[in-house]
């Protein structure tokens, strides 16, 4: 199985980056990660996407989304709504309509924001834009940050015992749809 990882936040001691990596270390043994940096694509932009002029690392991007079983998106929550950047590898990777890389593909929706209620926001924003690209979100985590990690940055327990739940059902989606494909 291979799950692709984006983080939709650059900062140094990204809470979302703490909770994407705390969710990787969960996956099961054997599974191969590829964490994409979305800070290397640039602006979607229809007319140099039809000219094939976007460049090297969309081509990457979308080589990765097509390799994916499974995907792990982490967004916080930047004046209460996702970030440009991964509503930019959505549309991204929603290209080239009728047959893009992420169709189908089970995505798992992970925010630590401030407050419960801008991650509830962000899990929807990105949920609503994953399926109109035509992905499938199936699985979601809200860990506010001020009551998901210790002082040392690492998940508190109950967070942990959602995140494994959260892979569990991901891997088990992405292992059916792999065997029904």
């Amino acid at each position: 199985m291979n799950v692709l990882v984006l983080v939709g936040s650059v900062r140094r001691g990204s809470f979302n980056a703490l909770l994407a990596d705390a969710t990787v270390a969960a996956l099961p043994a054997g599974t191969e990660v590829t964490r994409f940096d979305l800070t290397t694509l640039p602006f979607y932009d229809a007319d140099r996407d039809e000219s094939g002029m976007l460049g090297e690392s969309v081509e990457a991007f979308r080589f990765a989304v097509a390799g994916a079983d499974a995907i792990l998106v982490a967004s916080p929550a930047y004046n209460g709504a996702l970030t440009a950047e991964v509503k930019n590898a959505i549309d991204t990777a929603s290209r080239p309509r009728g047959s893009a890389a992420i169709v189908g593909k089970p995505v798992a929706v992970l925010t630590s924001a401030f407050r419960a209620e801008a991650g509830a926001r962000v899990l929807e924003q990105v949920s609503v834009a994953l399926r109109i690209a035509g992905a499938d979100p199936r699985e979601a985590l809200n860990a506010p940050f001020v009551a998901s990690f210790d002082a040392d940055g690492a998940v508190t327990p109950g967070v942990r015992a959602e995140i494994k739940a959260l892979v569990s059902s991901l891997v088990r989606t992405a292992a059916n749809e792999s065997a029904a494909a």
